[in-house]
């Protein structure tokens, strides 16, 4: 038997890319809402309560707004945009963080699907957060670099046009004044006490980044090696299916020293390396900012709600 699934917003990337993972699925039924009704209200409050499962697509106000529109106690939310991640009463999509993250989207009736960054950031600070490695009131420095894709519809539109600027030929650093919308996420999730320095780039190719942490381990309460930290990570994401800590740097991984942030465009996954030496480790986590750090980590938490193989349609 399907579900009825309705995507408010899939008009635009992250609903797009939705749909494109469920094809050839015989147990999903999308509801389709007409294009010139798309924006109404009335419309809208009818299919999210017609449906089982609805994903939010939209700006957050616009979240916010369906939400208010649900009377159908039965119908279950997976939100992709910024407007519940650090909502106690939501629960978090990104089930490889710790067995109460998937418990509780088993469970629940609304998810907030992690921003694409804060994936990165989480799944590098919260097992050593939570375990009691790095303090929670560690200064945490990230640097990131993102294809242009995640920079909405009018970015992708400079990027691809004609008339693309000098400039965008280049890395662009950006959210320098330290108010990057997913900072309260990265912080709060990964259980820190303060907001890290985030250096956020985009850059000149469609899709894929990178997301990475130094950890200076003599600011650490207790010396950690570089074997150590890599140990934790592989135990700590042990059997996931979505999240692959990679072997150290000389075991076949990194060989030529570049790691490149697009190698997991159009794909679901993601890598973790854990580089650098006992001194100065740095950590990197890799994925496609449109896959495990959107529309794939939603279909991911349909799965789950669903009770069903969480890699269906995805690998």
């Amino acid at each position: 038997m399907s579900v009825k699934v309705y995507i408010d917003g899939q008009e635009g990337t992250t609903g797009l890319k939705i749909l494109q993972r469920f094809e050839g699925r015989t147990d999903i039924e999308i509801l389709k809402i007409s294009e010139e009704k798309r924006k109404d209200n009335d419309e809208r409050k009818k299919f999210i309560n017609s449906s089982d499962f609805t994903f939010l697509c939209l700006p957050d106000a616009a979240s916010r707004e369906a939400v208010s529109f649900i009377e159908n106690d039965n119908v279950r939310i997976i939100d992709a945009s910024t407007a519940h991640r650090t909502n106690p009463d939501w629960a978090y999509g990104f089930p490889e963080l710790s067995a109460a993250h998937r418990e509780k989207i088993t469970a629940s009736n609304r998810v907030a699907v992690p921003g694409c960054y804060a994936s990165g950031f989480a799944s590098l600070m919260y097992p050593l957060v939570s375990g009691g490695i790095v303090p929670a009131d560690y200064p945490v420095v990230c640097h990131a670099v993102s294809g242009y894709s995640g920079a909405g519809k009018k970015a992708i539109a400079v990027y691809e046009g004609d008339e693309k600027p000098y400039e965008y030929n280049s890395p662009r650093q950006y959210a320098l004044p330290q108010a990057h919308k997913h900072l309260p996420e990265m912080m709060k999730i990964s259980g820190l006490d303060y907001e890290p320095v985030f250096n956020p780039l985009i850059c000149d190719y469609f899709s894929g980044m990178v997301v990475t942490v130094p950890i200076i381990t003599r600011l650490l309460p207790k010396k950690y090696t570089l074997d150590d930290i890599h140990k934790i990570f592989c135990e700590h994401y042990e059997g996931q299916k979505l999240v692959k800590v990679m072997p150290k740097m000389g075991e076949g991984v990194l060989a030529d020293g570049f790691l490149a942030a697009n190698t997991l465009s159009d794909r679901n996954d993601m890598e973790i390396f854990v580089c650098g030496n006992d001194d100065r480790i740095v950590l990197c986590s890799r994925l496609d900012n449109l896959g495990k750090g959107a529309s794939g980590a939603a279909v991911q938490c349909l799965n789950i709600m669903m009770g069903i193989d969480e890699t269906t349609g995805l690998v």
